[in-house]
């Protein structure tokens, strides 16, 4: 088991006598020194006096249920110290008060009765984000080049400064176990990015499992999830491993977190409270020891507001937030990101070496591509599947463009249906709305008339790279 420092003191807050020798044992065994407090006006006296790593906070004190004097005495901790990392400990059935909790500056909760590892785990990320946040915060304009000697980024193109940042973000906290949640328009790259963190984290060896929410049904969440036991239900002719089984020791990337269920989200949001887990079917939990990093292009806030979105799940997903920029804001990374996909599809495509003359880089710095990096990486493609000389100029490229169609085009007029089967007729209209609005789902499921839950089981029914 990793072990703390003695240095790294904690300060525990709780009324009752039990919980905090309960506490104290455990932090003396991770090798972590503590000290304790059963009122507000104690704790606040010990942090005038002495220095703490972190603190442990219980929000209902034996005379107050509400949790206001726990929220008060929270805000009075921020107050004194705001790089002070506070872990709250809570009831399962009081997950809103710790929500607003972390609102008001908690960096975590944990719900009681807790288990020991997940609340070890919590200390331990919490130490490492603090420690990332104040070398952050004293790091001067970082250069591409110190960066790449510090990490693996080789599939990460560019060096805008607001690209730089995330970069730099990303290094820091992938050595942590921190929830990250990744948001951006449609093809900005939050596959990638999850893909740096996974590679640049103490898990690099385990395994990356990717899920795409938006394609799994809602009946099957906790079997796709968490796996199933033979004879669980009628299709389940042996047992089945899901993906957090899959990825333990490493890392699991939740895609489209946004679209994901109602009642799919308290089953997730319980298994990351308490990182543990059953298979359908069985009544045995399982540990887990997995990474979970989620993305989405959706406004997960704004759907909090319309009651579609958990708002405790986001605290719980939301603990490292990535904004990854469109690529309209880094347009000095496109002749960087145009160059690296054209000798990808030149040795994709078995196509002699191409170049592209500085004007074509300086034309293709002046498209709109709302399809962000995807949409770019398509031109590209086409473009050195198309080019006829060693050099590609502006007019190939403008050529190349045109190809697409126009917006007074209909985009989805029916294919020649000839002898087409209904199956082969759906894949190709699927297949033109893609190329139509460059890869938007969002666009295409609209265009389609389909739920995005509905386009993700097309994609995966025909075999359609999205």
């Amino acid at each position: 088991m990793e072990t703390g420092s003695q240095h790294d003191t904690i300060l525990i807050i709780d009324d009752d006598p039990a919980i905090i020798t309960s506490l104290k044992l455990m932090l003396k065994q991770a090798g972590f020194a503590s000290q304790s407090a059963q009122a507000p006006t104690e704790a606040l006296a010990l942090l005038q006096t002495q220095s703490f790593r972190l603190v442990i906070q219980d929000l209902n004190f034996s005379r107050n249920t509400t949790g206001e004097e726990g929220l008060a005495l929270l805000e009075q901790i921020h107050t004194q110290a705001p790089e002070l990392p506070v872990i709250l400990i809570t009831a399962w059935g009081s997950i809103a008060l710790a929500v607003e909790g972390m609102k008001r500056g908690a960096s975590d909760f944990v719900t009681k009765p807790w288990k020991n590892e997940a609340l070890l785990q919590s200390i331990r990320t919490a130490l490492n984000l603090a420690q990332t946040k104040q070398s952050a915060s004293r790091s001067v304009p970082i250069e591409r080049s110190e960066l790449d000697r510090r990490y693996d980024f080789r599939m990460m193109i560019g060096a805008e400064p607001n690209f730089l940042q995330i970069l730099d973000w990303i290094g820091r906290v992938a050595a942590t176990n921190a929830s990250v949640l990744i948001t951006g328009e449609s093809g900005t790259g939050k596959e990638l990015v999850a893909e740096a963190l996974h590679v640049n984290s103490p898990r690099r060896h385990q395994p990356l499992i990717k899920v795409n929410l938006g394609g799994i049904p809602t009946s099957l969440f906790e079997s796709e999830l968490f796996g199933h036991k033979k004879g669980a239900f009628t299709d389940a002719k042996q047992d089945r491993i899901g993906r957090f089984e899959a990825a333990q020791g490493g890392t699991l990337f939740l895609d489209e977190i946004g679209d994901l269920d109602w009642s799919c989200q308290v089953k997730l949001l319980r298994v990351l409270q308490e990182r543990t887990f059953e298979k359908v079917g069985s009544s045995v939990s399982q540990a887990m020891d997995v990474r979970v990093v989620t993305a989405t292009n959706r406004d997960l806030p704004a759907m909090i507001q319309e009651g579609t979105f958990r708002e405790d799940l986001f605290y719980r997903l939301n603990l490292i937030h990535l904004s990854l920029p469109p690529l309209r804001e880094r347009r000095g990374d496109i002749p960087a990101l145009a160059e690296y996909f054209l000798q990808q599809a030149c040795a994709f495509y078995k196509r002699p070496s191409l170049t592209f003359t500085p004007e074509a880089l300086q034309w293709l710095r002046t498209l709109r591509l709302p399809g962000n990096v995807r949409e770019l990486k398509q031109l590209i493609d086409r473009t050195a599947l198309l080019s006829t000389g060693p050099h590609i100029t502006p007019y190939d490229c403008e050529i190349t463009t045109r190809m697409q169609p126009s917006s007074s085009e209909p985009p989805l007029a029916l294919p020649e249906v000839g002898s087409m089967t209904l199956d082969e007729m759906e894949k190709a209209m699927i297949e033109r709305a893609l190329h139509f609005h460059s890869h938007n789902l969002s666009k295409v499921a609209e265009s389609l008339g389909l739920s995005r839950a509905a386009l993700y089981r097309r994609l995966n029914k025909y075999g359609i790279d999205s």
